[in-house]
């Protein structure tokens, strides 16, 4: 696709945070809505909702960011009080987010809220922009198993990027630094009002219990024996020697190859 130089595109991005070892980071995600507005071309602003503080603003300047809009927010703030009315200001052309935060609510709803209070579609988890005439714009939303459904929506619009979009480029240490943070609070901050009633712990996983397979035969119990993993949904089959051992030897009693 050829980059539309007139288009106006705001990215939202979020702090997000390593699933191993809990270290702030960019938001992948929101990584991959930033380098799809990158691709597009035109005037692009990041914007992000909390604290110019935060370490892992850095890494978006590092994708090659100029600048960077933080709208001051406390932790129990409601994003949705200040975005709405900062974008209906900004009236950008498109409107990238990420599917959800990789911390806090990971609710997956601010896009769905956005969309509601600007009045505009939304077209959920994106993997690419294939083409923008006019007002109408071509993409590819992402869909289970590799899938890909093409859609048309007019301009202005929100998106939220899936994870096979394309990956976000490398960060840059140097551009990190000369990128710059402008902090800007445009409405007086809400408190989250749903939030306040909430009891916040820990989740913890829960085992899945798994289902033995079983079989009749030798010729079924030697292909069970003898199985490779497979991914996704499937039986897991015990390794045991001794049963294998004895599957052959069943199998190979049944085939009249040896007596009993």
């Amino acid at each position: 696709m050829q980059p539309d130089h007139s288009l106006n595109i705001a990215v939202l991005v979020s702090e997000g945070r390593h699933p191993v070892s809990g270290r702030a980071r960019r938001a992948l995600q929101d990584a991959s809505a930033l380098e799809l507005g990158f691709a597009l071309g035109g005037k692009l602003e990041a914007i992000h909702a909390g604290s110019p503080a935060q370490p892992a603003l850095q890494d978006y300047l590092g994708m090659g960011l100029n600048r960077l809009t933080v709208l001051r927010q406390g932790p129990d703030d409601d994003a949705l009080e200040l975005l709405a009315p900062y974008l209906n200001e900004l009236q950008p052309d498109l409107l990238l987010t990420g599917v959800r935060a990789e911390q806090g609510e990971g609710s997956g709803m601010l896009p769905y809220l956005l969309a509601e209070r600007l009045g505009w579609p939304l077209v959920t988890g994106i993997a690419a922009i294939e083409r923008i005439d006019g007002d109408e714009v071509t993409l590819l939303q992402a869909l289970p198993r590799g899938q890909r459904r093409r859609l048309s929506v007019r301009l202005p619009f929100v998106a939220s990027v899936d994870e096979a979009a394309a990956s976000p480029r490398q960060l840059a240490f140097a551009k990190a630094r000369r990128g710059s943070i402008s902090e800007q609070q445009p409405a007086a901050p809400r408190p989250d009002a749903d939030r306040a009633g909430w009891t916040l712990q820990d989740a913890k996983p829960r085992p899945k219990r798994l289902k033995v397979a079983s079989a009749k035969t030798a010729a079924d119990r030697f292909k069970q024996a003898t199985a490779k993993a497979q991914g996704g949904k499937g039986q897991i089959i015990r390794n045991d020697p001794q049963a294998a051992a004895k599957a052959i030897y069943d199998l190979l009693v049944e085939e009249g190859v040896l007596r009993k």
